[in-house]
């Protein structure tokens, strides 16, 4: 027999398969502690949790008999999945169980901010038949512009088509061919801010969408727009929303989701007539709850009985003599996904991995989901990549994935390179990783580099002149920023040029935009290896955007 603790109130239908399974014990105890949880949970084979129970390291190397820890939702943000990557239990989730319920309050959200509807039946319940004050707009002929076309984004722009709305729609993977498979036109950020009648954010909460709505991009809004947000607190600046509706900009705002949950009682948004709040409700339907349920009961028995599954979210099984050959390379490759992505402008249209030397000899599959890890996750968020559901992830967004091998190397025994292909233009990497060294990158494009992927870069694409390396120290210097090392390269005397500057501490906007200033300098790119341990850093509401170039 199998024991299954489940820990987290979770939907009694969604558990009946655990149940009725003849070869399962379905124990349910909830609220317990992490000592309480620590004390018992060596006697089971699965645990069951929603986001309340903080699945910690300490819990999951004391249960010795656990094969698989299952997340009756989406995030897993409440499981240290180092720890039980470590342990060799198998982490899975419910990805697709809160999409139609979150789309649909979305469209509830939408509808209730058209027409006043909440205003309207506080008012009517206290005694006050008011028509006056709550004139209200169609729905129909207006354009709504999607920030982010996941699973939710989708749904939402589909349930907009049905209501005669124009959809306009952003997402860094959305190309021409997929948006006009969806019915979606696809525009930029900037377009949609300028052009929508309502708006609705559906993107992970990352370092790049954080604040990706703030008062600049309240100035240029259409006058008369109205903003929904039921995916994630702090991508719509929370006081500069509040000025743009005080200030006539914004007509009225639907939010779902606050930055800091629950919010403070003076929150302004709890008592500003134009605007409607719920609790974080998107996915609390007796549907979902019991989607997510079937859904994760159904991935830890077939775990338990080894027969396949879906929705891990850790590492999958490699034997453990390719794993040893390759695990040198798994980091390399997500931080060249890493710093691919952040160099390359456009859609996402190809992925191509190169292994060259004695890596073309092995099978290196294990190591793509690490290369699309790096380069997803930068859109993404690091939550939402995992090397199980990279690949997955890929294909549900049209990217081509390519894999080629080559026995020549230039620079070491062994090389990897990545390239990708966007809407726009395609670059490369080169990366190798040496005994006793380390990871390296040893090329960027066409030139030769000598760079550890940690920390922070600036990639500077300038015209070889005399004096701009000057003018970059003496710049960087001034705005308190220090080199810690600097490479250059060129095709040619007085043809373009490189430099690489491995600096102590981020650029702020304002000095890449100094940087793009200097007539010689044609594109600035910053690229940051530890964009994960920053995140905090990132939230503190410091503009840290890198200027369009």
């Amino acid at each position: 027999m199998f024991k299954v603790l489940v820990s987290d109130p979770i939907s009694d239908f969604g558990l009946q398969q655990l149940k009725h399974a003849e070869d399962v014990e379905v124990v349910e105890i909830t609220g317990m502690s992490e000592k309480e949880l620590i004390s018992i949970i060596h006697s089971y084979d699965a645990l069951l949790v929603r986001s309340q129970t903080k699945v910690t390291k300490r819990i999951i190397e004391a249960g010795v008999r656990l094969k698989v820890i299952g997340r009756a939702g989406v995030g897993v943000d409440n499981i240290d999945l180092d720890a039980a990557t470590n342990q060799g239990i198998v982490v899975v989730n419910a990805p697709d169980g809160n999409t139609i319920t979150t789309c649909e309050h979305t469209f509830a959200m939408m509808m209730s901010l058209a027409r006043h509807i909440p205003q309207a039946y506080t008012k009517t319940v206290a005694g006050q038949w008011d028509r006056k004050s709550f004139l209200g707009v169609e729905l129909r002929n207006k354009t709504l512009g999607v920030l982010g076309l996941g699973r939710i984004g989708i749904e939402v722009a589909k349930r907009a088509a049905a209501f005669g709305m124009t959809v306009i729609g952003y997402d860094p993977f959305l190309t021409d061919e997929r948006a006009s498979k969806l019915g979606i036109e696809p525009a930029t950020v900037d377009a949609i801010i300028r052009i929508a009648d309502f708006i609705t954010v559906h993107t992970p909460m990352t370092k790049e969408t954080h604040h990706m709505i703030a008062w600049t991009q309240f100035e240029v809004m259409k006058r008369g727009v109205r903003i929904i947000n039921c995916a994630r607190g702090g991508i719509i600046d929370e006081a500069a929303l509040v000025k743009a509706i005080d200030e006539g900009i914004v007509a009225g705002a639907a939010f779902d989701v606050f930055e800091h949950e629950p919010p403070a009682p003076d929150h302004p948004f709890l008592r500003h007539p134009k605007i409607i709040v719920t609790p974080h409700l998107g996915a609390s339907t007796l549907e979902a709850q019991e989607n997510v349920a079937v859904d994760v009961s159904e991935q830890v028995i077939h775990i338990l009985r080894q027969e396949p599954y879906k929705n891990a979210v850790n590492i999958p099984t490699v034997s453990s003599d390719l794993l040893n050959q390759l695990q040198p390379w798994f980091r390399l490759c997500e931080q060249l996904g890493k710093s691919l992505v952040q160099m390359t402008d456009g859609a996402i249209r190809e992925v191509t991995v190169e292994c060259a030397g004695e890596l073309a000899n092995l099978d290196t599959s294990p190591l793509i989901p690490y290369v699309l890890m790096g380069i997803l996750s930068h859109h993404l968020g690091a939550e939402q990549v995992n090397i199980v559901n990279a690949i997955h992830l890929a294909k549900l967004r049209d990217i081509r994935l390519t894999v080629g091998k080559s026995l020549f190397v230039q620079n070491a025994s062994c090389e990897i390179t990545i390239r990708l292909k966007t809407t726009i233009e395609e670059r490369w990497v080169t990366g190798t990783s040496l005994s006793g060294v380390g990871e390296r990158l040893v090329r960027i494009g066409p030139y030769p580099v000598e760079l550890l992927p940690e920390g922070h870069v600036l990639l500077i694409s300038q015209q070889d002149m005399p004096g701009i390396i000057g003018q970059v120290g003496t710049l960087l210097g001034d705005s308190g920023i220090n080199i810690a090392t600097m490479q250059v390269g060129r095709n040619k005397v007085g043809g373009s040029a490189v430099m690489i500057l491995k600096i102590d501490k981020k650029a702020s906007k304002n000095v890449i935009e100094s940087l793009l200033a200097i007539r010689e300098i044609k594109r600035v790119r910053e690229i940051s290896f530890d964009e994960r341990g920053e995140e905090e850093e990132e939230r503190t509401g410091v503009d840290r955007t890198t200027a369009p170039v």
